[in-house]
């Protein structure tokens, strides 16, 4: 079952660092990666039988994560029209 965790991971983790053209799958995929950590988090709390608090942070964090994601999409797609890196000049003010 870790092997799988590890492999979903590294895949979410290819995805991202290979996907440079648009924001929304960069997201996609850093919300992917997230949820797999999530999820063997959850597995691994629940195979020692501890307690599931830590789960429950860290899905907050995550879901505030997201929403800040979120919102730069919104605010870049708003000012700039797309979501493509190539044209989101950092430099500029």
């Amino acid at each position: 079952m870790w092997l799988y965790f590890f492999v979903v991971y590294f895949c979410g983790i290819w995805t991202f660092s290979s996907s440079r053209k648009h924001l929304l799958i960069t997201l996609l995929s850093l919300e992917f990666v997230v949820l797999v950590i999530y999820f063997s988090i959850y597995f691994y709390l629940c195979y020692f039988n501890y307690s599931l608090f830590f789960v429950v942070y860290f899905l907050v964090f995550s879901v505030c994560e997201g929403s800040l994601g979120l919102s730069i999409l919104v605010s870049m797609i708003r000012s700039h029209g797309n979501d493509y890196f190539q044209s989101y000049n950092v430099l500029q003010c």
